[in-house]
């Protein structure tokens, strides 16, 4: 992870104010979680230290793709579960949809409609463009979005760590088995681990 980071970056996953801020779809929806909560400022200091040394912050963004009358476009699993998401959450462009505060300003963003950031979007083509053949993935959640993209990045041949509390579950027993799942297909590292490696 030391020396030059020209062609890695940090991958913030669905780290959005619907998801993690009160006024959110989430929060408005009863669906807070601490663990979740403190993901940006503890990854904030990470991104600022990633473009200090060359390298880029890229967010994944879950987006509800408008349908007719303006409906978001929400997949069966997606409503069976949260059945409180509606017109207007994580719509494209939208304040709900955007990074949160803490994490601002990225240097580029995806906009996601499953779990996988690779799934249906241009990530695999931005990181190519960019010349990004190694990611660093914090977010949320670990068991969803952040495995998903893991494996997906990982078979296309990209070196990805993990950050181990730089991501999050409902349910820490959740996310504890997930990173575990990640080993054979990623590097896991600790926040702080990754920073002072930055800086070897």
């Amino acid at each position: 992870m030391s020396g030059d980071l020209a062609h890695a970056a940090l991958l913030l996953v669905d780290l959005q104010n619907d998801f993690l801020h009160p006024q959110g779809a989430y929060g408005r929806g009863g669906q807070s979680c601490a663990d979740i909560a403190a993901l940006p400022a503890r990854l904030a200091p990470l991104a600022q230290a990633f473009r200090a040394k060359g390298g880029l912050v890229i967010a994944t963004l879950f987006t509800l793709v408008p349908g007719r009358g303006g409906e978001p476009i929400i997949s069966p699993h997606l409503k069976q579960m949260r059945p409180f998401l509606g017109r207007g959450d994580f719509a494209p462009g939208s304040w709900g949809q955007a990074v949160v505060d803490e994490l601002q300003p990225v240097d580029a963003s995806v906009e996601k409609l499953a779990y996988s950031a690779f799934y249906m979007t241009r990530l695999d083509w931005l990181l190519r463009k960019l010349g990004i053949t190694r990611l660093v993935v914090g977010g949320i959640v670990t068991n969803g979005g952040v495995a998903s993209t893991v494996r997906d990045a990982h078979v296309r041949d990209i070196d990805v760590t993990v950050l181990s509390d730089g991501c999050a579950a409902f349910s820490p027993e959740v996310h504890r088995v997930s990173i575990d799942a990640l080993r054979p297909v990623a590097k896991v590292m600790s926040v702080d681990e990754c920073a002072r490696a930055l800086f070897q």
